[in-house]
């Protein structure tokens, strides 16, 4: 009797152009897709990569350069995917005509940014690199030294494609997210080349992918004449509402995507070979994670900022049935994953440079990386709760915690177990930051 009224809900909710569950479910639906096209398109990128070069030195130095400089790319992205999509929904209500103005100083605004930061990495990174703080073997770091000098310009490309993909996403369309495949396709297809084409193919492909990203990015808003001019000027009043928040959040945001750092730093001193480990585990479950994530992300904010703009009520009980639903769906997701991790990296990566030994040891990290998916899954849709009612000091209080949860983990797991002892140290640092969360998303609301 109960499963017949609980399909009868979900029925009635389907069937209700106006249910906010059913507004939800299509989002998360058509995103899911999307990303799942991104994602098999980055594991043939990977999977390419590992043919030509398996676990080596190469590897090595362009994730560690590469996790560097996409770094700051990364936070400025998560900001205004938080930042901006409760902006504008509150501005299309109130102050419709105010958007245009806000949208090209906001351009104008980012244009600076990514120079400074291009700057910053072509005539720094050498400096920082060979001050001997990243425990880089000699050679790995002569490698490095290369990929900063000529992936300078992702800084300022990568800017400018967050702030597009944020732009779609607060205008609820989601192809920013079909169009996130676009750069590992082109490097997939340049590391395809004969050798004798492409003299250094990991630089130039992922140089090109991010340039075709842009691209393809600018023809929707073109569309909807979305594009503005940049103005290099803070004179719209929907820069107050972007300053309250953007404070706290760049803090916040920038420690806990330091976690990534001190995964490669941690990884760089347990030996050769260590950080690629690391990455080829982390590709495999960035594909879960990114699944559930960024389909959730994306999918509930637009609707939960759209409830709490109009004061329309249930957001709460909304939030929280999700909540309970994702963590399921990511217990779902772990069990499976980690039957078959085995199978899924030898299919994934097992090919010439890449050996038996080495799938059997990146899906040991990968096992234990995988604890952290249904936490990771319910924790955010927490997140966008708090976000949409504008909560970004409690975001920002629990991601400084988070760092401090993942600093102290890292030393005492890697130290213990090597590589898969990070993994399990991020699984830790999700499990306290969902559980703190929902006690804090609670006591708010009540």
């Amino acid at each position: 009797m109960k499963l017949y009224v609980l399909l009868e809900r979900v029925r009635s909710h389907l069937a209700n152009p106006e249910s906010h569950h059913r507004r939800i479910a299509k989002n998360f639906l058509l995103v899911s897709s999307f990303i799942l096209i991104g994602k098999v398109a980055g594991a043939a990128k990977e999977m390419t990569i590992a043919w030509r070069y398996g676990i080596s030195e190469t590897v090595d130095a362009y994730v560690f350069v590469l996790t560097l400089i996409l770094w700051p790319v990364s936070i400025w992205f998560s900001i205004l995917t938080i930042v901006l999509v409760p902006l504008v929904a509150r501005l299309r209500i109130n102050n419709p005509l105010e958007i245009p103005r806000f949208m090209s100083e906001l351009m104008g605004s980012t244009f600076i940014l990514g120079i400074l930061l291009s700057m910053l990495i072509y005539f720094i990174f050498p400096y920082i690199l060979n001050a001997g703080w990243t425990g880089l073997s000699v050679s790995t770091l002569h490698l490095a030294n290369k990929f900063s000098n000529g992936l300078a310009p992702l800084a300022l490309l990568g800017v400018v494609i967050s702030l597009f993909s944020a732009w779609l996403l607060a205008s609820g369309h989601h192809r920013n997210t079909l169009f996130e495949a676009i750069p590992a396709l082109v490097l997939f297809g340049t590391l395809l080349l004969p050798t004798t084409w492409v003299a250094e193919p990991l630089l130039w492909g992922t140089l090109a992918g991010i340039a075709f990203q842009l691209a393809a990015l600018s023809v929707p808003l073109k569309q909807r004449g979305e594009l503005q001019l940049p103005h290099f000027r803070f004179n719209s009043p929907a820069w107050k509402g972007f300053w309250n928040a953007i404070g706290i959040l760049a803090i916040s945001q920038t420690l806990m995507d330091f976690a990534s750092i001190i995964d490669q730093l941690t990884a760089a001193n347990l030996g050769t070979g260590a950080i690629s480990t690391l990455s080829y585990s982390n590709r495999i479950l960035a594909l879960l994670l990114s699944l559930g994530a960024l389909a959730i992300s994306r999918a509930i904010l637009p609707v939960f900022s759209d409830i709490h703009a109009r004061g329309t009520g249930g957001l709460k009980r909304i939030a929280f049935q999700w909540g309970v639903w994702m963590f399921l769906l990511g217990i779902g997701a772990f069990l499976i994953t980690w039957l078959l991790s085995p199978w899924i990296v030898a299919i994934l990566f097992e090919r010439g440079e890449f050996s038996t030994t080495d799938t059997k040891i990146v899906s040991e990290v990968l096992r234990w990386g995988l604890i952290q998916v249904p936490f990771y899954f319910a924790g955010l849709v927490m997140v966008q709760l708090l976000a949409s009612k504008q909560r970004y000091g409690v975001i920002a209080f629990f991601a400084i915690t988070n760092l401090f949860v993942k600093i102290f983990c890292n030393l005492i797991l890697a130290e213990w177990m090597g590589v898969p002892g990070i993994a399990l140290a991020t699984s830790i640092m999700y499990m306290w930051s969902t559980i703190c969360l929902y006690i804090a998303a609670y006591r708010l609301i009540h």
